[in-house]
C-alpha cells in the first residue's frame, strides 16, 4: 500500500461491493467509508440497502463512516460528502488503519479523484427555476455567450448540467472561491460488474426481500414520523415509487414490477457513469462480480501488493 493510501470498491447495485470491502477490511485492519448518497440518513435502512449486517465478518464488527449521520428529511449533497469523506479518511489514516471507500454514487467518488472545486458552490434554487424555463438550444446559447468562463469541460448534451454550469457562472461573478487544503487521495480504484441478466435477477431477488422485510412499513413510518411525500419522492426510487403505490397510484404487482424496471434502469446508469469516469482518465480494475468471494477477495490483495501469511 505504499503507492496508495486508499482503496475505491465501486460498482452498480447489487453488485456486492459491501460485501467484498469488509471482507478486505478484515484483512488489512481497515474502516470502510461509505459512497451512497442515501445511506447517510437514518431510519432509511431498507429501502438504501444499508445491510448493516454484512459489516459483522468472524465475530467482529468492521467500523464504518458515513452512515446513518442525518435525519431523514434533509438533504445531503457533493460538497458535504466531500467534507465529510476528508474528515473520516484522515481519522483512519492517523490510526494507521486503511480507508477503503465503498458504494454506488459514482458523482461523489467523481468529485474526490478529479478534485472538483465547484462542488462548493451553493444551489440557487431561483436561478435553476428561471433556466429551466428555457430549451436545452437557449441554454447552450447563453452558456456559449458568457465569455468569462471556461464551458469546454460543460457536458452540453444534459439540461441539468447546463444549469449548473450556468449556475457556477453566475456565482463566480460575483464571489471568489477559497481554496481548501486537502490531504492527498492516492487511490487504487476496483469496480465490480456483472453480466446485464445477473444484475437483473440480483436486483429483483433482492427486492422481493426487501418487501419482505418491511419496505413499505418502512416508508409508511417515515410518514409518520412527518417526513414529507415531496422529500421522500426527491430521496427516489424506493421512496418514490412506494409514496406512489401508498397514494393508490398503482396495484402492489405495479409497484413491483415498476420499481424493479427502474432500479434495473438505475445500475444501467450508473455503469454509464462509471464509463465516464474511465473516459475522464480515471483507472478502473474491474471484477467479475459473479466470482467466488474468496477470489475477489485475493485479486484484490494482489493487486495492493499484501502477502497473506
Amino acid at each position: 500500500m505504499d503507492q496508495h493510501n486508499l482503496i475505491i470498491i465501486l460498482g452498480a447495485t447489487a453488485s456486492g461491493k459491501t460485501k467484498l470491502a469488509v471482507s478486505i477490511a478484515d484483512v488489512l485492519n481497515g474502516e470502510i467509508i461509505s459512497a451512497d448518497s442515501r445511506q447517510v440518513f437514518k431510519r432509511m435502512d431498507i429501502g438504501t440497502g444499508k445491510d448493516l449486517q454484512e459489516y459483522h465478518i468472524y465475530g467482529k464488527k468492521i467500523p464504518y463512516h458515513l452512515i446513518d449521520i442525518l435525519a431523514p428529511g434533509e438533504r445531503y449533497h457533493v460538497d458535504a460528502f466531500k467534507n465529510d469523506f476528508y474528515q473520516a479518511f484522515e481519522s483512519i489514516t492517523q490510526k494507521n488503519k486503511i480507508p477503503i471507500l465503498c458504494g454506488g454514487t459514482g458523482m461523489y467518488i467523481h468529485s474526490l479523484l478529479q478534485n472538483q472545486t465547484f462542488t462548493a458552490i451553493p444551489v440557487n434554487q431561483q436561478f435553476r427555476d428561471q433556466l429551466n424555463l428555457l430549451s436545452k438550444e437557449e441554454l447552450i446559447l447563453k452558456l456559449q455567450n458568457d465569455k468569462s468562463q471556461d464551458t469546454n469541460h460543460v457536458d452540453l448534451s444534459s439540461k441539468k448540467r447546463l444549469i449548473r454550469a450556468l449556475e457556477v457562472a453566475d456565482y463566480l461573478k460575483y464571489h471568489t472561491l477559497e481554496v481548501v487544503e486537502r490531504p492527498e487521495v492516492k487511490p487504487i480504484i476496483f469496480g465490480l460488474k456483472n453480466e446485464v441478466e445477473i444484475t437483473r435477477a440480483k436486483i429483483l431477488a433482492r427486492l422481493d426481500q426487501r418487501f419482505k422485510a418491511g419496505l413499505i412499513e418502512e416508508v409508511e413510518q417515515l410518514l409518520k414520523e412527518g417526513i414529507s411525500k415531496e422529500m421522500l419522492v426527491f430521496y427516489g426510487l424506493e421512496y418514490k415509487f412506494i409514496v406512489n403505490y401508498l397514494d393508490g397510484l398503482f396495484t402492489f404487482d405495479e409497484l413491483k414490477l415498476r420499481l424493479g424496471i427502474a432500479i434495473c434502469q438505475y445500475a444501467k446508469r450508473q455503469n454509464t457513469f462509471f464509463r465516464k469516469m474511465e473516459k475522464d482518465n480515471v483507472e478502473i480494475i474491474w471484477l467479475d462480480a459473479s466470482a467466488p468471494a474468496n477470489q475477489l477477495q485475493q485479486q484484490v490483495l494482489e493487486k495492493v501488493s499484501v502477502k497473506l501469511n
